[in-house]
């Protein structure tokens, strides 16, 4: 059986037309709302709370005023463990799954798409996505915490040495990449699920459950070293990079461990829709 003519697999489902569809969903424009709104709501409660009367206190939400790095930090830490964690699980584990749901997935494979591009189009598209979501927050936080409390230099948690501001803004640019490689385990687990249910808040609520799984099994400290196997244990590794001596040695390891987990399940991900029966 031949091809038609002028049919070329490589032209199918062109990243342009997935990338426009996913950005015109609505959940796409909410989720992105709510990331650029979440600083500005944390500005406005720094500013009208009740502050903070301990002016020793060197936390990290106590030094989140002293300027726009430092806010930053704090914005990019709270936000990480969980808000970051369901724009992710919500952009990888939609794209196939909401597909299925709508019965429209099949449709795309009689195009013909072929299902490894059409897999691999969605996987970039959903990726990028997420780096986008990742990088939205500490990028409006940095402007939001400069506009409402200044450009300074950093003061570092826990210590209160203060860091140029100059020479701390190259670190937050590893520390944003950092973020990216982290949330990859939770990406590839959306995707995996995306690709086994026709269910996207299953695919969803499956990546944001193995979070929580890990996060409680992460302070079980019986485990001892096993729980640097946990994709969550080196989340906050990217803190040590923000140091006067900057260290490194946790995000290497969480690097190892997040492309490790991510490889894995992307891998089993293709393996399984390549032999699913589509039916919707």
């Amino acid at each position: 059986m031949t091809a038609a003519t002028g049919y070329a697999p490589r032209h199918t489902l062109p990243l342009r037309v997935e990338f426009v569809r996913q950005f015109r969903r609505r959940r796409t424009m909410v989720m992105f709302g709510l990331l650029m709104a979440l600083p500005w709501v944390l500005v406005v409660a720094f500013q009208f709370g009740p502050g903070n009367n301990n002016q020793n206190s060197l936390r990290l939400s106590d030094l989140a005023t002293a300027g726009g790095l430092n806010f930053a930090a704090f914005a990019l830490s709270v936000s990480a463990s969980f808000l970051l964690v369901v724009a992710v699980a919500l952009f990888c584990g939609d794209t196939v799954a909401s597909e299925a749901s709508w019965s429209s997935l099949r449709y795309l494979l009689a195009a013909p798409v072929p299902r490894d591009r059409l897999l691999r189009q969605k996987l970039v598209v959903s990726l990028s996505y997420s780096a986008a979501a990742v990088t939205v927050v500490p990028v409006m936080a940095l402007l939001a915490g400069t506009v409402a409390f200044g450009w300074n230099d950093i003061r570092v948690p826990g210590t209160g040495e203060i860091i140029p501001a100059a020479d701390v803004l190259p670190k937050f640019a590893v520390v944003i990449g950092y973020a990216m490689v982290s949330n990859l385990v939770v990406a590839a687990t959306a995707f995996l699920l995306s690709v086994s249910t026709d269910s996207p808040l299953g695919a969803v609520g499956g990546a944001v459950g193995l979070v929580i799984v890990s996060s409680i099994l992460q302070a079980v400290e019986a485990l001892g070293s096993l729980r640097e196997f946990l994709p969550t244990f080196w989340n906050t590794a990217w803190l040590d990079a923000l140091a006067p001596v900057p260290e490194y040695d946790g995000m290497i390891n969480g690097v190892a461990v997040a492309l490790t987990y991510a490889a894995i399940l992307i891998a089993f991900a293709f393996r399984r829709f390549r032999r699913k029966d589509v039916v919707s």
